[in-house]
């Protein structure tokens, strides 16, 4: 492309802007029958910019585009597109979606940047002077998302290897791209945290690292649009010895699987309870090893099964990542600090807070006080040991029994739309019957919310389950407040159903004492 900047611009964008990558392209549009709804993709490859020219995007494209066509997609591809033909792709793209409630996919790899919160991808030829100039000659993913909305598919998926450095530096935008909440049916995927880069790889690779390895995952049978993302993610961690952590959003409702556009059935509570049998033997085994690659093997094997967030925060302790994500949107805009570091301690001796817990139904409340009086390790140990928690906050027993292994709560990095699932076993301390409970949990997206301590910015968090024992099951549904700062429960309102009887219980926080600085 043909990029005339400023000599000081020009500098900013040759050190800053790398390369973006991503996937494939092939011809024009490729034909394949897919299962149930028809699957369409977009997929682009910019590499010949005059002023950065990347390395590995038209070969990405390529790979990803061959790769799609065989797993059913009609694949439109681009390579090297200019202004005028990424337009011109965007309404075909539109044309062989409508009307067919079809997958979408976009998949691109180039130039890309962030300005005001919006990201846009580059054409090669752009010729950029200012932020103006970006948002009038740069595709704006909002606009696919618009195109996916007229065309009323079903599913998106958009793929976003296009993280780099803005050339205009504050006074157009921040490096890399800006992380997007995804609106009803679509999952996004980024090569890099937002707010960071990633890297574009050699010519001796012949891909780019993060297409490298999502190309290997995406033709794997039977594993959830989600799965793939966590395990790609997970490699590409590992060889970059975590300077590049890929980031997903999602609002996905369905389990889908990629390979074959099956939509999964959610797995029945007998199911849920058997894998979590089986994992519970395999995390006693691993669950306190020292070596990285044996927890990144167990979350690969099931990244959505009751244990992963586990195995991913012994990961993110042992291995801390480097580059975390920015706050999101609404957490900067609101002036917010920074969440906890995947990992981190969440809990030190001394904090103490206390909790107003209300039962509706009995017409009940009790204000209970909590302080932090010993660290173990991973262990907190509550009000002398009457309590025990982790570090992510789940409660392994306090007086109403053990939980193995504990109620988790909160797992790091949270975003609108997340997904994940988790189970326990819960035995009484009178030795009465224990109880096996699956839980799924989907954050819904940030509140402001009001309590005795004070007004916080919170995650409001959807919780659904089932308590199983021999002779009875009762159901849960709950909503839970997350301090997006500290990860710090704040409020729950529970709802239990057994033998057809309800009971409401709630609880808020009413005060937090002596709470400790965060982690830098």
């Amino acid at each position: 492309m043909n990029i005339r900047l400023p000599s000081a611009a020009r500098r900013q964008w040759l050190a800053g802007l790398g390369r973006l990558g991503l996937a494939g392209l092939a011809a024009p549009w490729a034909h394949a029958a897919a299962p149930g709804s028809a699957r369409v993709a977009l997929v682009i490859g910019n590499a010949a910019y005059e002023a950065a020219p990347l390395l590995n995007p038209v070969r990405d494209a390529r790979a990803m585009a061959t790769l799609l066509g065989q797993l059913g997609f009609e694949v439109l591809a681009l390579h090297d597109a200019s202004q005028q033909q990424l337009r011109e792709g965007l309404v075909r793209f539109g044309e062989r979606l409508r009307a067919r409630r079809a997958t979408a996919m976009l998949y691109y790899a180039g130039h890309g940047v962030q300005i005001d919160w919006r990201n846009y991808l580059l054409p090669v030829d752009a010729r950029l002077r200012s932020a103006a100039d970006v948002q009038a000659q740069g595709l704006d993913v909002q606009d696919v998302i618009a195109t996916c909305r007229a065309a009323g598919t079903h599913t998106n998926v958009l793929v976003l290897d296009a993280c780099r450095d803005n050339p205009f530096g504050a006074s157009g935008g921040a490096r890399g791209l800006a992380p997007m909440d995804a609106p009803p049916g679509t999952f996004f995927a980024y090569a890099t945290a937002p707010g960071n880069v990633a890297d574009d790889g050699n010519e001796a690779d012949g891909n780019g690292l993060y297409t490298r390895y999502l190309l290997q995952e995406l033709r794997r049978p039977q594993l959830r649009i989600e799965d793939v993302f966590k395990r790609v993610r997970l490699q590409v961690r590992l060889a970059t010895q975590g300077r590049q952590i890929p980031w997903e959003s999602t609002s996905l409702e369905e389990d889908i699987v990629f390979a074959s556009g099956e939509v999964l059935a959610p797995p029945t509570v007998a199911e849920r309870l058997r894998g979590f049998d089986e994992q519970r033997a395999a995390w006693a085994r691993v669950s306190a090893t020292a070596r990285v690659e044996d927890l990144v093997a167990f979350v690969e094997r099931d990244p959505g099964g009751p244990f992963a967030e586990l195995a991913q925060f012994a990961i993110d302790r042992l291995a801390p990542p480097l580059v975390q994500a920015q706050a999101p949107q609404a957490l900067a805009a609101a002036g917010a600090a920074a969440p906890l570091a995947p990992g981190a301690d969440r809990y030190r001796v001394g904090d103490a807070w206390a909790m107003q817990w209300t039962d509706h139904l009995r017409g009940t409340s009790e204000r209970r006080p909590y302080e932090v009086t010993r660290l173990d390790g991973l262990r907190v140990l509550v009000n002398g040991g009457r309590m025990l928690m982790d570090q992510m906050g789940s409660i392994v027993e306090n007086e109403f029994g053990r939980r193995d292994p504990g109620i988790l709560m909160v797992p790091a990095e949270l975003s609108t739309g997340r997904r994940w699932r988790s189970a326990y076993s819960s035995a009484p301390l009178d030795g009465s019957v224990i109880s096996r409970v699956v839980v799924d949990h989907r954050v819904e997206g940030l509140d402001d919310i009001e309590t005795p301590a004070g007004r916080f910015r919170a995650w409001r968090i959807a919780m659904t389950g089932q308590s199983v024992r021999p002779t009875s099951a009762s159901d849960l549904r709950a909503t839970l407040w997350v301090d997006a700062v500290s990860l710090w429960p704040l409020r729950a309102v529970r709802r239990f159903t057994a033998r057809g009887r309800d009971w409401l219980e709630h609880s808020s926080t009413e005060e937090m004492v002596a709470m400790r600085r965060l982690p830098r």
